[in-house]
């Protein structure tokens, strides 16, 4: 299985959006997101990689399937949900970019995906003349009963490249986890990094 990555535009965008949304439902309902995603809602939220003129949308493949994806827009563009926790770094939206998604299927993981998707958001950040790149992780507990036995974290991956934890910069975000029967508030811890 050889990986290749291609950044995609236009129509080519939207022909892989069926594929973000399935992606993501598939992905994010592992540890430690456990989300209950359905495509009618999953198929409008990815339309806005889209539309957004300067969003990245970057796809792994295994020949000429889309087996991951990684997304990233101007953080103005995520300006409702991020603009109070950033408030108190003193960091203007304008300066963000935001790294968003990266899904990957989990028989792909460990041949470079992740670097790759860092790789092409942060050029796409720099080109854009932002200053910083962020992103968020989703906040569980350790003793989450969900938690699979000898699950390790990202957070040393994140670190070697250059991110750390955002003190006190937190995001809350709705979904329903696997056997919930309502949406619940989760917390997303921030990191971020200097470009």
């Amino acid at each position: 299985m050889s990986l290749t990555f291609e950044v995609l535009s236009g129509d080519a965008i939207t022909d892989a959006l069926d594929d973000l949304a399935r992606l993501r439902i598939a992905v994010f309902a592992e540890w430690p997101y456990l989300y209950d995603g359905d495509m009618d809602y999953e198929r409008k939220y990815v339309a806005t990689y889209r539309d957004a003129e300067e969003a990245i949308l970057v796809a792994a493949k295994d020949g000429d399937r889309i087996v991951g994806v990684a997304t990233g827009t101007p953080m103005e563009d995520h300006a409702d949900d991020f603009a109070a926790p950033f408030a108190v770094t003193g960091i203007p939206l304008a300066e963000i970019f935001y790294c968003a998604e990266s899904v990957l299927l989990p028989e792909y993981r460990g041949q470079g995906a992740g670097h790759a998707f860092f790789d092409a958001r942060e050029a796409k950040a720099r080109a854009l003349g932002r200053k910083y790149a962020a992103f968020c992780g989703v906040m569980r507990p350790a003793d989450h009963p969900d938690r699979p036995k000898g699950y390790r974290p990202l957070d040393a991956f994140w670190t070697k490249r250059g991110y750390k934890k955002l003190d006190g910069v937190v995001a809350r975000f709705r979904w329903k986890d696997h056997r919930d029967t309502e949406q619940t508030e989760k917390p997303l811890q921030f990191w971020m990094r200097e470009l």
